[in-house]
C-alpha cells in the first residue's frame, strides 16, 4: 500500500473520536511548522531525498513526512509522485514562494502565512497582495440576476420584460454580457 493511502486513512479516520483526531491534527501542525520555518529561512536551497530521508532530517516519522508532501505538493515547482512514493521514492521540496505563500493563505493556515521568515522573502505590500489573490482564488462571482420587472440593464428606461427580456435567447445573452462585465471589474 502506498504511503500517502496509509496518511490518509490515518489523517482522516472517521473512527477516531473527536479529542483523538484534534490531538492528532495540533501535533502535525506543530511539526509542519517547524519544518516550514526551516525551508522558509534558505528559500532557494533544494532540500531533497527520499521521504526517509526527509523525514531522518526533519526528525519526524515517515507517515508525518507523506503528509507534508501531500501538503506542500501543490506548491512545488515540480510535483513529486505522491499517490505512489514509497519511503525509497526520491522527493524533492523545492517550492514556487508565491504560490506557498498564496496556497498557505487558501488553506487558512495563518500559523504558517504569519511565519516571520515570509518578512525576510516578500515585503509587506506584496504579501499583502498575494493574501488579497488567495482571497479571490476560490471566489465564485454570480452575475446580479435580473427579474423581469426590473429596469433593463441595457439603459432604455423599459422594464426587461418589455425590451431585453422579450425572448429567452435576448436573455441569455444579455446575462451573458452581464457576467463578462462582472468579470472585467475584478
Amino acid at each position: 500500500m502506498a504511503l500517502l493511502e496509509t496518511w490518509r486513512g490515518q489523517a482522516y479516520n472517521a473512527q477516531t473520536d473527536q479529542k483523538q483526531m484534534q490531538a492528532f491534527w495540533d501535533e502535525y501542525f506543530k511539526k509542519e511548522k517547524a519544518i516550514y520555518e526551516q525551508l522558509l529561512e534558505d528559500p532557494d536551497t533544494e532540500v531533497k531525498g527520499t521521504v526517509k530521508e526527509l523525514a531522518e532530517k526533519y526528525g519526524i516519522d515517515i507517515m508525518t513526512m507523506t503528509g507534508f508532501l501531500d501538503g506542500i505538493n501543490d506548491s512545488l515547482k515540480e510535483k513529486n509522485p505522491i499517490d505512489t512514493m514509497e519511503e525509497d521514492t526520491p522527493v524533492s521540496l523545492a517550492f514556487d514562494k508565491e504560490m506557498l505563500y498564496k496556497n498557505m493563505v487558501d488553506a487558512k493556515a495563518h500559523w504558517l502565512y504569519g511565519l516571520s521568515q515570509w518578512e525576510k522573502i516578500f515585503d509587506e505590500e506584496t504579501r499583502k497582495k498575494f493574501y488579497l489573490e488567495a482571497k479571490k482564488m476560490n471566489t465564485i462571482v454570480k452575475p446580479k440576476k435580473i427579474g423581469r420587472n426590473d429596469p433593463c440593464p441595457c439603459g432604455s428606461g423599459k422594464k426587461f420584460k418589455k425590451c431585453h427580456g422579450v425572448t429567452k435567447e435576448l436573455e441569455e445573452e444579455l446575462q451573458k454580457m452581464l457576467a463578462e462585465a462582472a468579470g472585467e471589474k475584478e
